[in-house]
């Protein structure tokens, strides 16, 4: 009769392996969510940088509208001074009407209410005159690069874009981590992984301390 086999504790080796493979699928995953982030803020990052150069010719546009007495009556019960959010019905009438998010705080006066609508790429008002009902807008397009500029910097952009912007910084940060740890475990073998790495961080760190005061 055999006498039953035991299970051999796992050996340096198999454990290397192990951590090995869960690094690169880590590291492959986590290239795979950012790429697109990362080329849209590679871009766009020399873009910034020279922005002067690139800016492009903005387009201004203008419109009017009469609101509706029913919505208009909306607007009596808010204050007659300091900022506030509209009231739901006159916030869908000028979604509707304007291409603006009226979702933001406006600025209220006896006479006005001024609603600011920065955008992506862009810029915005809605005027109500509360009396008359009359409503004006100008909405100020600067183009596709400043749209993508101003996604780089998060500006004006939402929530969804901030929580977005939030998710990939963390899959950057996870494949930066686990490229590190690559790196180290390869190095033995690539005898040049540290002098480029050091030089990662030299590069810049002397043009900081050198050039930038």
């Amino acid at each position: 009769m055999h006498a039953p086999h035991t299970k051999r504790p796992a050996t340096k080796k198999s454990r290397k392996a192990f951590w090995l493979k869960q690094l690169h699928m880590w590291h492959w995953m986590s290239s795979a969510i950012s790429l697109i982030g990362l080329l849209l803020f590679a871009i766009t990052g020399f873009t910034l940088n020279h922005a002067a150069d690139i800016e492009g010719s903005p387009v201004v546009t203008e419109k009017a509208a009469q609101m509706p007495g029913a919505v208009l009556g909306q607007l009596d019960a808010g204050p007659s001074g300091g900022k506030g959010a509209l009231p739901k019905p006159v916030a869908t009438w000028v979604e509707e009407n304007f291409p603006v998010k009226a979702s933001g705080a406006a600025e209220w006066s006896a006479d006005e209410v001024y609603l600011p609508a920065p955008r992506p790429g862009g810029d915005g008002w809605i005027a109500i005159d509360r009396a008359s009902g009359e409503v004006t807008s100008e909405i100020t397009d600067r183009g596709w690069i400043s749209y993508l500029n101003d996604l780089h910097k998060g500006r004006n952009s939402g929530g969804e874009w901030s929580l977005f912007i939030d998710v990939f910084a963390f899959a950057c940060l996870v494949f930066a981590a686990t490229g590190l740890v690559l790196l180290w475990l390869h190095a033995a073998k690539r005898r040049s992984t540290w002098p480029l790495v050091g030089a990662g961080l030299a590069i810049p760190a002397a043009i900081a301390i050198i050039f930038i005061h």
